[in-house]
């Protein structure tokens, strides 16, 4: 199996992690860094996707700055969604010209990490026809069932970026400020409120990365945030010394 870095930033503003992704992602294609997965939770912040719809924000932009909600405008895949303190965001930075050029396969499986993950709690979770992400059955029959985790992707020259979200302990009620992935009719829901108990992010975070580097073939790594900024330090200044020599 091949080698790849796991990073776990903690809590770190949505901008600063896509900076850190854009720096990552050149550097993949560039064949200087390996294939990674950078793990964090963002202070509240909304979302939206290139093919995502406005008017699936509820709320206005005082709304938003009264409660401390940031937005950005991003180029993943998806609608609208929301991220925030007690939910496992993860950045996949690979290079699929080296695992799998399918696009459709890796979507599918980094939902099937996520409900095996699901699965060793406990709690059943599926795919449902037509919409990306992760679903369970829910307690009120009005809704059909409910999304326990989202995904949004990127890619450019087969390299990937942005990724999935999982609700560990998310303050639901934050996405009552949008329609959730554009579906009005849906709600959002968390392992804690399906599990009725407290649940620690690593608990999730080791199953989750676990089963996607089995279905990856992918042997993860633990990096620490400072290694990648080593790393990716070294090469942007071996970059510039080149343009300097090629002068």
């Amino acid at each position: 199996m091949k080698t790849g870095l796991v990073v776990d930033l903690g809590l770190i503003e949505y901008g600063a992690a896509w900076e850190l992704q854009r720096r990552l992602v050149a550097a993949r294609k560039a064949g200087n860094a390996p294939d990674l997965l950078l793990l964090c939770e963002h202070p509240h912040v909304i979302t939206l996707g290139r093919n995502g719809k406005l008017h699936n924000l509820r709320a206005s932009d005082a709304v938003l700055r009264q409660m401390g909600v940031s937005f950005f405008d991003t180029d993943r895949g998806g609608d609208i969604t929301y991220h925030g303190p007690g939910q496992l965001v993860g950045y996949p930075i690979l290079n699929l010209a080296e695992i799998r050029r399918d696009v459709g396969w890796y979507m599918r499986g980094l939902e099937e990490a996520m409900i095996r993950a699901t699965a060793e709690f406990g709690v059943t979770s599926r795919r449902v026809a037509g919409r990306t992400g992760v679903w369970v059955d829910s307690s009120e029959k009005s809704t059909g069932e409910e999304k326990l985790a989202a995904i949004g992707v990127h890619l450019s020259r087969w390299v990937t970026s942005h990724g999935f979200a999982y609700n560990v302990s998310t303050d639901l009620r934050y996405f009552d400020l949008i329609v959730p992935c554009g579906i009005a009719d849906k709600r959002a829901t968390s392992l804690e409120k399906l599990l009725d108990r407290s649940v620690k992010m690593e608990e999730v975070s080791s199953r989750i990365v676990a089963n996607l580097g089995e279905l990856l073939s992918l042997n993860w790594q633990p990096a620490h945030r400072d290694d990648l900024e080593t790393m990716l330090q070294a090469i942007e200044d071996q970059r510039a010394l080149t343009a300097v020599q090629a002068l």
